[in-house]
């Protein structure tokens, strides 16, 4: 039975990928309003991206690591992005050696939340690529589904929103599904900051 869930989910997701404008058009007729109260901001607004974010859990990294799952070397580290999108600069981001990977705690999303982005930087190695997926539960099992990837940049720059896949998802799910992102350092070595999702809402 999971097997058959989570196939259809990942089909569901590849079509949504496939009709995201078409999804978006009919975005009246699903849950598009913030799933839970976080605090929105407008970081990307410097970069010409006026939507709102909510800080992913722990995304900003400077009260700790609860919540994620670092493997393969996977660390905290010295460093932040320089603009302070969060309020303030801070001191802390996640270090990603080659073969890493870092897995968020998982956030609210529906069809509303339809990208993420954050800040990142290639610290070293041979042609860097860090690769992001957005992890989607269900029940018991979860299916990982790719969302982008990150180019070598030896400063921080923001990432490209990266979309989702919360159209179909959420709707599988009832109206609102919990998603982690994993960050997997593919090749190279890296460091990520401040991570965002857009819950879409213009408030």
């Amino acid at each position: 039975m999971h097997k058959r869930r989570i196939g259809a989910l990942l089909v569901a997701v590849v079509t949504a990928l496939l009709v995201a404008p078409a999804a978006n058009a009919q975005a009246s007729l699903v849950e598009v309003a913030p799933c839970d109260d976080a605090r929105l901001s407008k970081p990307f607004a410097p970069w010409l991206d006026v939507a709102n974010y909510k800080l992913a859990p722990g995304g900003d990294f400077e009260r700790g690591f609860g919540g994620w799952t670092l493997s393969r070397g996977a660390a905290p580290a010295l460093g932040s992005e320089p603009w302070g999108v969060t309020g303030k600069v801070g001191t802390r981001a996640l270090a990603l050696p080659a073969g890493a990977t870092a897995l968020s705690p998982a956030t609210c999303v529906n069809a509303g939340s339809p990208t993420v982005r954050f800040f990142a930087r290639s610290t070293g190695g041979l042609l860097p690529l860090l690769r992001v997926d957005a992890v989607y539960r269900d029940g018991l099992a979860s299916v990982a589904v790719p969302v982008g990837v990150v180019l070598p940049t030896s400063r921080w720059q923001p990432s490209a929103p990266m979309l989702t896949g919360s159209v179909a998802t959420a709707a599988l799910a009832g109206g609102e599904v919990p998603m982690s992102l994993r960050f997997t350092a593919v090749r190279g070595t890296w460091q990520v900051d401040d991570v965002f999702v857009d819950p879409y809402s213009r408030r």
